[in-house]
This record gives C-alpha cells, structure tokens and sequence, in this order.
C-alpha cells in the first residue's frame, strides 16, 4: 500500500466514525472505575435516549428504565452490587401500584399494568416509590423519572436509531468505494503513463 491508498483509507474510515457513531451502552448502577458508588441524590442516567432513573437506599440499589414494552428495573444490593434475582417489587407513582414480574432470563423487573404505563408516558417529572422485599430484607426507595415531551417519540427511539445507523454505514461504505475505485484509475493512469514512457 501507498501513502495515498493509507490516506484514503484514513480518510473513508473517519468519515465512517463521523457519520455512524456507534451508542454507548452503559452497565446499570452508577459506578465508579472500581466499583464503587457514585453516591448522590437520585439521579436521570443516559441510556439509549429511554427515561432511566436510578435509586438507592442502604440495602438495594436499583435502576429503571421505561421502555416500550413496559417499565424495565435491575435490582442489586447496594453494598455489594450482587444482582437480585427472584425479589418482590412493588411500584408506586401517585395513586397507581403495580407489581412487577420477574423475568429469570434477562434478571429484570418489568411493570407491564397498562395505566400506570399511561401515566409515565405523560411529560414531565414522576415520582416513583419501589418497595423491595427480598427474604427478611425490605426498603422503600425514590427517584424521579423525567420523560420528555412526544413520548412517542420515545417509542420510536430503537427505530430511527436502527435506520440512521444503517443509512450512515451504507453512506460511509459508499464512500470508501467511491475512493477506492478513484484510486484504482488513478494507480491505471499512472502505470499506463509509466509504461509508455
């Protein structure tokens, strides 16, 4: 390979990273390099444009995330961040409760009761109450879950995403064959030039 071929490789590759970036998955829970905690009020966590809330008391931590399919939550032990399998939780925001069922396969939670659903998929700030009950352990925990305005928008997320990233890698495939095969002639002409002379 020559200079100009590494060039346009250089070049069709970042064109590539700009155009396509890949999302950044985050792990549940807000921890530190060594796992530690990031302790703090309970706070918004940035997951794939989805409202996520996370909250912790001194016995569980947990982490939800309100998807089209339902309310998702991890739930762990706070001191040791040992996932809970197999807990009863229970969510409350304003007069609505749901319990939430536990799916074995994924180690989640997911509140699948439709108005309560309805409710969160309003704009704007909700206060949610979990109440964990784990053998002889129970807790209540709080946080806020801030859902944007055209929550609909929320439910197309995992779409638009999909088809931009798929129209970028095309685009930026494109590209690089654009520059390769203006490379090739390039690389002709030149061998052509060489050997006529």
């Amino acid at each position: 390979m020559n200079r100009l071929h590494l060039r346009l490789l250089a070049l069709a590759a970042g064109i590539l990273c700009l155009l396509g970036p890949a999302p950044l998955l985050a792990s549940p829970g807000a921890h530190g390099p060594n796992g530690e905690h990031l302790d703090g009020p309970a706070a918004q966590v940035a997951g794939a444009g989805l409202p996520s809330l996370e909250a912790h008391s001194e016995l569980f931590e947990i982490v939800a995330r309100l998807q089209p399919q339902g309310l998702a939550m991890y739930l762990s032990r706070y001191e040791t961040n040992e996932a809970l399998l197999g807990a009863k939780l229970e969510v409350e925001f304003g007069a609505l409760k749901a319990q939430a069922a536990y799916q074995a396969e994924a180690g989640t939670y997911v509140v699948s009761d439709k108005k309560l659903l309805a409710a969160l998929d309003q704009a704007g700030s909700h206060a949610l109450v979990f109440t964990v009950s784990a053998g002889s352990d129970s807790d209540l925990l709080e946080g806020s879950l801030a859902v944007a305005p055209h929550s609909e928008a929320i439910h197309a997320a995992p779409e638009s995403h999909a088809l931009r990233n798929g129209v970028a890698i095309a685009g930026g495939g494109g590209l690089l064959l654009v520059l390769l095969a203006a490379w090739r002639r390039r690389s002709r002409r030149n061998h052509n030039t060489f050997g006529a002379a």
